[in-house]
This record gives C-alpha cells, sequence and structure tokens, in this order.
C-alpha cells in the first residue's frame, strides 16, 4: 500500500471501513512509495508484475493486483457486514455507483492531477487538464444531485464502497492543493462528514 495514490487508498480506506464495522480481517498492510519508486523494485514486481499498487497476497501465496477485485474478494471472504448488501436492486446501484464514480470520475481527477501539479514530476499540461476538467463535470453534477435528499453518504445511510473510491481520489486532490468541487455544496458537506469518520481519519494523511 502506499497512503497517496487513490487505488491503494480505496482498499484502505475499505479494510478501515470494515473493521470499524467489527469485522477481524487481520491483513498486514506495507508501504510500497511509488513517489520513491519503491513499485519498480524486484521485491514488489514479485507481487505485481506490473509495477502498480496495490496487491493483495492470498492464502495460497497468489495476489490480486487490482483494487476493486481485491475489495470484492474481501467482500466475499468476510461476507458479514460486507458494505455491498440488500435487495438485487440495492446491490445493483451500489456497484453502479462506485463504477461511476471510478471511471468517470477518479480516473479523470488523476489525469486532471498530474497535468496540474503532478507529484511524480510529469510536465504540466493545460490542454490535458482543460479536458479532464471538462470530463468531470457530468459525474460531479451527478454526485451532487444524489445527495439533494439529504443522505449523508453516497448510497445512503451506511458508507459504500463508492464513498471509499471517491475519498481515495479526493486525498490525492487535496495532495496536490487542487480543488475541483466548484459550486456544489453537497459533495462539500459529504466531503467533510466522511473525512470525520474514524475509519477514514485512520487512513486519510491530507
Amino acid at each position: 500500500m502506499v497512503p497517496l495514490a487513490p487505488n491503494p487508498t480505496k482498499v484502505m480506506l475499505y479494510i478501515a471501513e470494515r473493521e470499524h464495522l467489527g469485522a477481524n480481517m487481520d491483513i498486514e498492510q506495507v508501504v510500497v512509495n511509488t513517489v520513491k519508486g519503491r513499485h519498480k523494485q524486484p521485491e514488489h514486481l514479485a507481487r505485481n508484475p506490473f509495477g502498480t499498487v496495490p496487491a493483495l497476497e492470498l492464502d495460497d501465496g497468489t495476489f490480486l493486483v487490482e483494487s476493486l477485485p481485491i475489495i470484492q474478494y474481501l467482500e466475499d471472504k468476510y461476507p458479514e457486514g460486507a458494505l455491498i448488501s440488500g435487495t438485487p436492486e440495492q446491490r445493483g446501484h451500489a456497484r453502479d455507483v462506485e463504477r461511476i464514480v471510478d471511471l468517470r470520475l477518479a480516473g479523470p481527477m488523476g489525469a486532471y492531477g498530474h497535468a496540474v501539479n503532478s507529484p511524480l514530476g510529469y510536465p504540466k499540461d493545460e490542454a490535458k487538464a482543460a479536458q479532464m476538467e471538462a470530463a468531470m463535470q457530468p459525474p460531479l453534477n451527478y454526485l451532487e444531485n444524489l445527495l439533494s435528499d439529504d443522505r449523508p453518504l453516497l448510497l445512503g445511510e451506511r458508507v459504500s464502497i463508492a464513498d471509499c473510491t471517491l475519498q481515495a481520489s479526493l486525498q490525492f486532490m487535496r495532495y496536490i492543493e487542487t480543488d475541483i468541487f466548484g459550486e456544489r455544496p453537497l459533495l462539500r458537506a459529504w466531503d467533510e462528514r466522511y473525512r470525520a469518520r474514524g475509519a477514514a481519519a485512520a487512513v486519510l494523511k491530507w
């Protein structure tokens, strides 16, 4: 894990939320500092040949290397208190919102961040930043509208994987001192509520 990159932070938040709800996963978390290039060293490449984070070692010694399958595996392995629950419709909506956040918002957020103030030293790219900023507006509007019924979290009263996914990318935005919310007071209020959670405070650094 590394406490800055969005994908491992999403998994770290998920684990913290599950443990806060009473699950005992007993997962040892190992920091792999991508800023210092530790993800490209042989020790980590043995875990993840793509040189990315996160990676989860399973009981049989194999590894999962994508954040959402890691979370889905943990949902299956520790089903009591799983974050995705309820009716098929509720479960479908929970998965749908998480995918909207990850694919339509978190991806452009990451590209935008690296285009304006990359912690990895990528050159600034104003055209790319403008393109990604425009791409973020529809999903941001979608989430603002989702919160218009006074729900405290993205799926309602209970924390969801979508909350973890969005907050993980927002930490990256805070680290590079970038605000992408604009005039969206409901998202700002959600952000404050989520960061006040005990699980979030244990993981988020910025």
